[in-house]
């Protein structure tokens, strides 16, 4: 996809972060713009920050605030894009996400439930509302194409991120069948998986559903006020939508956004690799090891890691008595 010009862009999670950085962009490139959002304030205060960016006019612009893991919701917010623009989306950007933090051995339903259901099957949802429509509309007759904002974690486990890096990595295989599925209808797949992003990501807990509430993970407004430093020093929002639109203009299916991808990604096959014979398996024990008894890592953490542990980043609950107490917040 390479002419952005008068089509339409549907962007989940748009009002913030990732999101309102690609909102901006793509306005700036000339799209009529869908945001979407379940906070109305932050909706609120996009619009005028995405048009004085872009310098568009008000009626290029929707915000729509409701629960993308809401079907019925999601069903509507497609009806009334369609209804608004006179089409479905030239170009879906998936880009709402949560996190939450703790050891995989303390997590309950809800942890999971949270997090995938927003990360992983929002997704879906939008998959499975939108390509129907796309394909009927546009197919083989216009520029149309998909793009999703990943993660770095979904290219490998992560021991206090269990149920966002399976989200992420599910994410990641989703979007490379989709890739596959959709090349003889015309319409393009692209994921970015960046690392930090200057998002309001630390603030997801706020948001957590009541119904989702019965977390084994340890959290505290203290802990989300050093991780907001942390996320002040990511990415600019704009500048990884800039990576993306790149991607989306070479119709790349994967955009790590960092000049080192090649060795990035080298280094995550080299594990893999590793990971799947005895004598890998012996290299990674020993390569842990050394890590260990050289501290290996663990100067290059900086000043988040270094507040953020002795606050309990990352642990469990204290009352979880199966979990080992190294790895809980005592």
């Amino acid at each position: 996809m390479k002419n952005f010009e008068g089509k339409i862009a549907f962007i989940t999670g748009g009002a913030s972060g990732a999101g309102l950085g690609q909102a901006k962009l793509f306005s700036k490139a000339g799209m009529k713009v869908v945001i979407t959002d379940i906070r109305k304030a932050a909706l609120d205060k996009a619009v005028p920050e995405i048009l004085a960016y872009s310098g568009r006019d008000e009626a290029d612009i929707l915000a729509l605030e409701f629960d993308l893991t809401d079907r019925e919701a999601y069903i509507k917010a497609a009806d009334k894009t369609e209804e608004i623009f006179g089409g479905p989306p030239h170009l879906l950007i998936q880009t709402a996400g949560v996190n939450s933090f703790g050891p995989p051995e303390a997590s309950t339903f809800e942890d999971f439930d949270w997090v995938m259901g927003v990360d992983l099957y929002a997704v879906v949802n939008g998959f499975v509302i939108f390509v129907p429509r796309m394909i009927k509309a546009y197919a083989n007759k216009t520029d149309c194409h998909i793009a999703i904002t990943s993660s770095w974690a979904g290219w490998q486990g992560d021991p206090i991120a269990a149920p966002y890096a399976a989200s992420k990595a599910a994410v990641n295989n989703l979007s490379e069948t989709y890739y596959m599925a959709l090349k003889p209808y015309g319409i393009g797949v692209t994921t970015i998986t960046p690392m930090a992003i200057n998002t309001e990501i630390y603030d997801a807990e706020k948001y957590r559903p009541e119904n989702f509430s019965n977390s084994g993970y340890y959290w505290t407004d203290e802990l989300a006020a050093v991780m907001k430093e942390q996320c002040e020093t990511g990415m600019d929002p704009v500048t990884l939508a800039e990576h993306l639109k790149r991607g989306i203009e070479a119709e790349q299916l994967f955009v790590v956004p960092y000049d080192n991808y090649y060795e990035m990604i080298g280094k995550v096959n080299d594990r893999r690799i590793n990971l799947a014979s005895p004598e890998g398996m012996a290299k990674e024990a020993a390569a842990e090891k050394y890590r260990e008894e050289n501290k290996v890592g663990e100067m290059d953490k900086g000043a988040f890691h270094e507040k953020a542990k002795p606050l309990g980043f990352g642990t469990a609950r204290a009352d979880l008595d199966w979990v080992d107490e190294r790895k809980k917040r005592v």
